[in-house]
């Protein structure tokens, strides 16, 4: 609940500390003295839009602060306006967002406003009205068929695009086997256009590489005196010297390491000169192949690897058209399957909603009639959401939900925005609070506008339900009736202040002898008399019974 509410240079408030208890708490004040602004003040705390124009005239920034109990546990809640723009929400000092924020309060307080009263008279409401009601056993059937909606409409649009591209992919797959026939008639493999281009490049040089190996090989091995027969007289010379010294034995164990090695490289120049062999049908033959990759490459890819895999994607593709029978039907059974489950769970969802209407609807006309609707019956017209006979699937099941209502004795049921008037509606609308307040669980509920419409004995009533709803719930109302004022617990007046630089409101919490004059102005207007302070005080003794 809310027990303490600051407000600082909102609109025409200065600076406001009030405290509020639980039981029901009543707002009265003059026309004009700011009542409804501090219902916008608290909608501001709980995470409403932002408005600058709210910042009071002159000032930095408005500030509202809410403290509020739920769960045995105490929040501070701040909302900070800045004429510039910027707003900072806090929950218990800690920065927050607006969404968090709107989160939170949502299980804190219900505000009620005109808005709520044009809303019922929205058929589009009625449904989650019925929803919320009985959400314990609905929401489990209504996800399932938001599920399984999802997964219908999946397969649908999947086999709907199958139908439409049948023809088109006709045409696509003798385009896609064309080029899978180009590419598997080169049937290139990873790496084959870099050995192609090395082999390439061999066999434009043959010429000067077998000349350059022969001349090599004649130098080294075949001119006489070969460097290969010098190398061997050196040996020679080199071993008859070696044992004179160590240096000069391991100088000649390397020379003679080094002159085996050398003569293996003669023969690999000679098997090299040997394998060398030019041939002008190789060397077309590279040319072209290479030519054949580059197309390839250029065409599908830009490297073989990438031509490799649009090969695999022809493949699966090209698959897929052939065999687009076998998916048509596989798509269609899925379709029947998971249209049978849909229908299933959509007809249990308005079965349970049927089931919670007829709670609802003996709940309000029980609500009604206490509420001083004596002819008064509330009924719920189911429709099955179809098109030229075919049921309409949605995330939401299949219903359409309205409210109707008989208001006079003989009439027959309408729709409640053809019949019903402003202070009916405001009635209406208390009916439902009344039956939802348990199920929601919001310690909190504020009436604004609650008193549209109605006065007399049927303002009593009213003033009775809100108190029966304040013995669960802490309820803060706002009102000019005093049949409904006088029911308060705890009483406060909005006044308007003016001094000779400005006008702002001022809240005060009344004793039980303020009360009573308040009730007397609401009762007399301006001129209080004796009498008029009198039926104040039996009002007020009078709700008490």
């Amino acid at each position: 609940m809310i027990s303490h509410i600051k407000i600082k240079d909102f609109a025409i408030i200065d600076n406001v500390d009030i405290d509020f208890y639980s039981g029901l708490n009543i707002i009265t004040g003059e026309t004009g003295s700011g009542k409804s602004i501090i219902i916008e003040a608290i909608s501001l705390a709980l995470g409403s839009r932002a408005d600058t124009t709210f910042v009071r005239s002159g000032k930095e920034k408005a500030i509202i602060q809410l403290i509020v109990e739920e769960d045995k546990k105490e929040y501070i809640i701040t909302r900070e306006v800045f004429a510039a723009g910027k707003s900072i929400c806090k929950v218990n000092d800690e920065i927050v967002s607006v969404s968090y924020l709107n989160k939170l309060c949502k299980k804190i307080v219900d505000i009620h406003g005109q808005y709520d009263n044009q809303s019922l008279l929205n058929p589009e409401y009625h449904l989650s009205l019925i929803d919320k009601y009985g959400s314990d056993i609905i929401d489990p059937v209504k996800d399932k068929v938001a599920v399984l909606y999802e997964e219908y409409t999946n397969i649908n649009n999947k086999l709907n695009s199958l139908l439409k591209n049948a023809a088109e992919s006709e045409r696509k797959r003798d385009f896609m086997q064309f080029e899978l026939q180009e590419i598997e008639s080169v049937n290139p493999y990873i790496g084959e256009d870099e050995e192609l281009s090395s082999d390439l490049l061999i066999l434009q040089n043959s010429e000067k590489i077998y000349q350059n190996l022969s001349s090599a090989y004649e130098i080294i091995y075949e001119n006489s005196p070969s460097a290969f027969e010098g190398l061997g007289k050196s040996i020679h010379l080199l071993q008859e010297i070696s044992d004179y010294s160590k240096d000069l034995s391991k100088l000649t164990e390397s020379f003679s390491d080094n002159y085996y090695k050398f003569e293996d490289l003669i023969k690999d120049i000679r098997k090299e000169k040997e394998s060398i062999s030019f041939s002008s049908e190789n060397l077309d033959e590279t040319i072209n192949r290479l030519n054949s990759l580059d197309t390839l490459k250029r065409k599908y890819g830009g490297s073989i690897e990438k031509v490799l895999k649009y090969k695999e994607n022809l493949i699966s593709n090209i698959n897929n058209i052939e065999n687009i029978d076998v998916l048509r039907e596989e798509l269609s059974a899925k379709l029947k399957n998971c249209h049978e489950k849909l229908q299933k769970h959509s007809e249990k969802l308005t079965s349970l909603r049927k089931q919670i209407s007829e709670k609802i609807e003996k709940k309000i006309n029980n609500e009604l009639k206490e509420l001083n609707f004596n002819h008064a019956a509330l009924s719920i017209e189911f429709n099955d959401n179809k098109e030229n006979g075919k049921i309409n699937f949605s995330s939401n099941g299949t219903d359409t939900v309205e409210f109707l209502i008989i208001t006079n004795l003989g009439e027959t049921p309408k729709p409640l925005a053809k019949i019903a008037s402003g202070g009916e509606i405001s009635r209406i609308m208390l009916a439902f609070k009344s039956i939802t307040c348990d199920y929601d669980n919001i310690p909190s509920m504020i009436f604004d506008e609650i008193d549209n419409g109605i006065s007399g004995i049927t303002a009593s009533i009213v003033g009775k339900k809100l108190r029966q709803i304040s013995k669960n719930h802490q309820v803060i109302c706002i009102t000019h009736l005093p049949q409904i004022a006088s029911f308060s617990d705890h009483h406060y007046k909005i006044q308007k202040i003016f001094d000779e630089k400005s006008t702002y409101t001022d809240i005060i919490s009344l004793s039980y002898d303020e009360k009573i004059k308040e009730i007397a102005r609401l009762l007399g207007g301006t001129n209080i008399t004796d009498t008029t302070l009198k039926s104040a005080e039996e009002l007020i003794k009078l709700s008490i019974q």
